[in-house]
Protein backbone atom coordinates (compact mmCIF):
# COMPACT_ATOMS: atom_id res chain seq x y z
CA UNK A 1 0.00 0.00 0.00
CA UNK A 2 1.39 3.70 -1.19
CA UNK A 3 -0.09 6.43 0.99
CA UNK A 4 0.26 10.54 -0.06
CA UNK A 5 1.14 12.86 2.83
CA UNK A 6 2.00 16.21 2.86
CA UNK A 7 5.64 17.19 3.60
CA UNK A 8 8.31 15.01 4.06
CA UNK A 9 6.63 14.15 7.81
CA UNK A 10 3.05 16.21 7.35
CA UNK A 11 1.60 19.74 8.70
CA UNK A 12 -1.08 21.20 7.69
CA UNK A 13 0.16 24.14 5.72
CA UNK A 14 2.14 21.75 3.72
CA UNK A 15 5.41 23.50 3.86
CA UNK A 16 7.06 21.65 6.40
CA UNK A 17 10.92 21.65 5.47
CA UNK A 18 9.79 22.99 1.78
CA UNK A 19 13.11 25.30 0.66
CA UNK A 20 11.09 27.61 -0.52
CA UNK A 21 8.27 28.06 1.62
CA UNK A 22 8.04 29.08 5.35
CA UNK A 23 5.89 26.83 7.32
CA UNK A 24 3.51 28.83 9.54
CA UNK A 25 2.17 25.35 11.65
CA UNK A 26 2.73 25.57 15.60
CA UNK A 27 4.28 22.74 17.33
CA UNK A 28 1.11 22.08 18.83
CA UNK A 29 -0.58 21.54 15.10
CA UNK A 30 1.99 19.75 13.24
CA UNK A 31 1.86 17.15 16.28
CA UNK A 32 -1.94 17.23 16.28
CA UNK A 33 -1.95 16.87 12.27
CA UNK A 34 0.70 13.72 12.33
CA UNK A 35 -1.21 12.29 15.42
CA UNK A 36 -4.14 11.90 13.17
CA UNK A 37 -2.66 8.79 11.46
CA UNK A 38 -1.57 6.14 14.07
CA UNK A 39 1.20 4.39 14.20
CA UNK A 40 0.10 1.13 13.95
CA UNK A 41 -1.77 2.41 10.76
CA UNK A 42 1.40 3.81 9.15
CA UNK A 43 3.08 0.18 10.24
CA UNK A 44 0.45 -0.88 7.33
CA UNK A 45 1.72 0.92 4.68
CA UNK A 46 4.43 -0.38 2.84
CA UNK A 47 6.11 2.59 1.32
CA UNK A 48 6.19 6.19 2.68
CA UNK A 49 7.43 8.50 -0.17
CA UNK A 50 8.02 11.86 0.18
CA UNK A 51 7.63 13.61 -3.01
CA UNK A 52 8.57 17.58 -3.46
CA UNK A 53 7.98 20.13 -5.63
CA UNK A 54 9.48 20.84 -8.60
CA UNK A 55 10.76 23.90 -10.19
CA UNK A 56 9.26 24.51 -13.62
CA UNK A 57 12.95 24.96 -15.33
CA UNK A 58 13.10 21.15 -14.17
CA UNK A 59 9.97 20.11 -15.41
CA UNK A 60 10.45 21.99 -18.82
CA UNK A 61 14.13 20.18 -19.32
CA UNK A 62 14.68 17.99 -21.95
CA UNK A 63 16.56 15.57 -19.91
CA UNK A 64 16.43 11.39 -21.07
CA UNK A 65 14.98 9.70 -18.77
CA UNK A 66 14.35 5.90 -18.84
CA UNK A 67 11.66 5.00 -21.18
CA UNK A 68 8.48 3.34 -20.05
CA UNK A 69 9.06 0.23 -22.12
CA UNK A 70 12.31 -0.19 -20.19
CA UNK A 71 10.67 -0.24 -16.74
CA UNK A 72 7.42 -2.22 -17.73
CA UNK A 73 9.83 -4.47 -19.13
CA UNK A 74 11.66 -4.86 -15.74
CA UNK A 75 8.27 -5.20 -13.94
CA UNK A 76 7.79 -8.03 -16.10
CA UNK A 77 10.84 -9.76 -15.07
CA UNK A 78 10.31 -8.93 -11.51
CA UNK A 79 6.65 -10.39 -12.02
CA UNK A 80 7.78 -13.66 -13.44
CA UNK A 81 10.66 -14.24 -10.52
CA UNK A 82 7.88 -13.65 -8.10
CA UNK A 83 5.37 -16.17 -9.76
CA UNK A 84 8.34 -18.67 -10.12
CA UNK A 85 9.09 -18.05 -6.52
CA UNK A 86 5.72 -19.04 -5.11
CA UNK A 87 4.54 -21.29 -7.58
CA UNK A 88 4.02 -24.07 -5.23
CA UNK A 89 2.26 -21.59 -2.86
CA UNK A 90 -1.41 -19.71 -2.35
CA UNK A 91 0.40 -16.37 -3.60
CA UNK A 92 1.74 -14.97 -5.67
CA UNK A 93 4.06 -11.53 -4.99
CA UNK A 94 6.50 -10.20 -2.16
CA UNK A 95 4.32 -8.34 -0.82
CA UNK A 96 1.67 -11.46 -0.18
CA UNK A 97 4.61 -12.83 2.28
CA UNK A 98 4.02 -13.95 6.07
CA UNK A 99 6.48 -14.30 8.62
CA UNK A 100 7.12 -17.57 7.48
CA UNK A 101 7.75 -17.05 3.95
CA UNK A 102 9.91 -13.41 4.90
CA UNK A 103 12.83 -15.96 6.36
CA UNK A 104 12.31 -18.41 3.50
CA UNK A 105 12.96 -15.76 0.57
CA UNK A 106 14.43 -13.03 2.14
CA UNK A 107 17.69 -14.59 3.67
CA UNK A 108 20.33 -11.25 4.28
CA UNK A 109 23.99 -10.75 4.92
CA UNK A 110 25.96 -10.26 7.90
CA UNK A 111 26.16 -6.61 6.78
CA UNK A 112 22.35 -6.33 5.77
CA UNK A 113 21.51 -7.39 9.29
CA UNK A 114 23.93 -4.31 10.96
CA UNK A 115 22.42 -1.91 8.47
CA UNK A 116 18.73 -3.27 9.49
CA UNK A 117 19.60 -3.53 13.47
CA UNK A 118 20.95 0.34 13.40
CA UNK A 119 18.18 1.43 11.56
CA UNK A 120 15.65 -0.28 13.75
CA UNK A 121 17.81 0.88 16.76
CA UNK A 122 17.62 4.33 15.77
CA UNK A 123 14.24 4.83 14.14
CA UNK A 124 12.16 2.47 16.75
CA UNK A 125 10.91 0.58 13.93
CA UNK A 126 8.57 -2.19 14.84
CA UNK A 127 8.02 -5.65 13.90
CA UNK A 128 5.84 -4.83 11.17
CA UNK A 129 7.61 -2.32 9.41
CA UNK A 130 10.74 -5.13 9.85
CA UNK A 131 8.83 -7.44 7.76
CA UNK A 132 7.93 -4.57 5.37
CA UNK A 133 11.25 -3.50 4.49
CA UNK A 134 12.31 -7.16 3.98
CA UNK A 135 9.73 -7.65 1.24
CA UNK A 136 10.37 -4.22 0.04
CA UNK A 137 14.05 -5.35 -0.32
CA UNK A 138 13.06 -8.45 -1.80
CA UNK A 139 11.02 -7.03 -4.80
CA UNK A 140 14.15 -4.04 -5.15
CA UNK A 141 16.45 -6.86 -5.66
CA UNK A 142 13.78 -8.20 -7.99
CA UNK A 143 13.55 -5.35 -10.07
CA UNK A 144 17.70 -5.67 -10.57
CA UNK A 145 17.42 -8.93 -11.44
CA UNK A 146 18.79 -9.70 -8.43
CA UNK A 147 19.24 -13.98 -6.82
CA UNK A 148 19.70 -12.16 -3.35
CA UNK A 149 19.15 -9.16 -1.39
CA UNK A 150 21.98 -6.75 -0.82
CA UNK A 151 22.84 -3.88 1.22
CA UNK A 152 22.07 -1.26 -1.27
CA UNK A 153 18.59 -3.03 -1.64
CA UNK A 154 18.14 -3.00 1.88
CA UNK A 155 19.29 1.10 2.38
CA UNK A 156 16.37 1.49 0.09
CA UNK A 157 13.93 -0.37 1.39
CA UNK A 158 14.92 1.84 4.49
CA UNK A 159 14.36 4.70 3.08
CA UNK A 160 10.78 4.03 1.89
CA UNK A 161 9.93 3.89 5.54
CA UNK A 162 10.31 8.13 5.56
CA UNK A 163 7.35 8.49 8.16
CA UNK A 164 8.83 6.39 10.87
CA UNK A 165 12.15 8.90 10.77
CA UNK A 166 9.15 11.58 11.38
CA UNK A 167 7.21 10.10 14.10
CA UNK A 168 6.60 12.66 17.67
CA UNK A 169 7.53 11.16 20.62
CA UNK A 170 7.69 11.75 24.15
CA UNK A 171 10.35 14.57 24.69
CA UNK A 172 10.28 15.53 20.73
CA UNK A 173 10.54 14.35 17.34
CA UNK A 174 12.61 11.38 16.43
Amino acid sequence: MLYCYSGPHGCPCGYLSDPKHQCRCSFQQIHRYRTRISGPLLDRIDIHVEVPAVAYKDLAALKSAEPSAAIAQRVNHARAAQAERFKRLKFFCNAQMGSRHIKRFCPIGDASQRLLEAAIDKLGLSARAYSRILKIARTIADLAAEADIAVDHISEAIQYRNLDRGRIRAGGMV
